[in-house]
């Protein structure tokens, strides 16, 4: 049997029960705050790519120090520089994601709390049930 929207359960957290009108806006930027997620989790892979290539680098680098003549020094410089550019870029994309969830959740809260949330009810609420959640309730 498969649970109601009101019931709805995300693993880890308890069951959404209450009947809290959900208006449109708060509805919007709820969606919104989503596909930050989803976009954070593509950066954080960018970075998690370009951490493994200085790793891999590295490793190299100290291989090159065992055996003088294994590797070209010009070509591990550059496979350095490209993953330090690459997670330096990541890490900026991330910092300015940052910023706009922080914008979008402050939005959300205000937009929950003028339809009668409280401020913790709106601080706990889950992001995808509120997207997915009716305009009113029932």
């Amino acid at each position: 049997m498969s649970a109601s929207p009101a019931t709805a359960r995300t693993p880890g957290l308890p069951p959404v029960t209450d009947q809290r009108v959900v208006p449109a806006q708060a509805r919007q930027l709820a969606a919104r705050l989503s596909a930050l997620f989803d976009r954070d989790v593509e950066i954080v892979k960018r970075l998690n790519d370009a951490q493994r290539r200085l790793a891999n680098a590295n490793h190299q680098l100290d291989a090159r120090r065992a055996v003088p003549n294994k590797l070209r020094l010009p070509d591990l410089h550059w496979q350095i520089q490209r993953a330090f550019c690459a997670y330096q870029d990541a890490a900026e994309q991330r910092r300015q994601l940052a910023v706009d969830v922080g914008e979008i959740a402050q939005q959300l809260t205000d937009a929950l709390t003028q339809a009668g949330w409280t401020a913790q009810q709106a601080r706990r609420a889950t992001v995808q049930q509120l997207a997915n959640r009716a305009a009113t309730p029932g």
